[in-house]
């Protein structure tokens, strides 16, 4: 899948409610338009049998997620290593620093910054 998955950011989630021949109930309904979807992605939505986008293939929008979910997760994975090697530097340097600064307060000496006058 690839590189498909990232066509989702594209979508555009929605509000709406059946008509109420459909659902008597006419609750709140949450998801996406089959022509915005497949503008995006005709793979994505089933035709009638005019050819015009009828509506949206939500397993198909499901298994896209995984895909770019598992992206981020990795990514993710990634950024923590990383995060904890530089952790790990920083208290390294800190070490560092804390050790020279103990060094130059034992030689009893302070930097002095010289003015050269030419």
């Amino acid at each position: 899948m690839d590189e498909a998955s990232e066509g989702l950011f594209a979508l555009k989630p929605v509000t709406f409610r059946y008509k109420q021949e459909f659902d008597p109930s006419h609750k709140l309904s949450f998801g996406l338009i089959a022509e915005e979807v497949a503008k995006v992605s005709a793979d994505l939505v089933s035709n009638d049998k005019d050819g015009k986008p009828q509506t949206v293939r939500y397993e198909a929008v499901n298994a896209m997620l995984l895909n770019e979910f598992l992206k981020e997760h990795r990514k993710n994975e990634q950024q923590e290593a990383t995060i904890a090697y530089l952790q790990k530097q920083i208290e390294a340097l800190t070490a560092t620093v804390q050790k020279v600064s103990a060094q130059l307060e034992l030689s009893g000496r302070t930097p002095r910054t010289v003015l050269n006058n030419q």
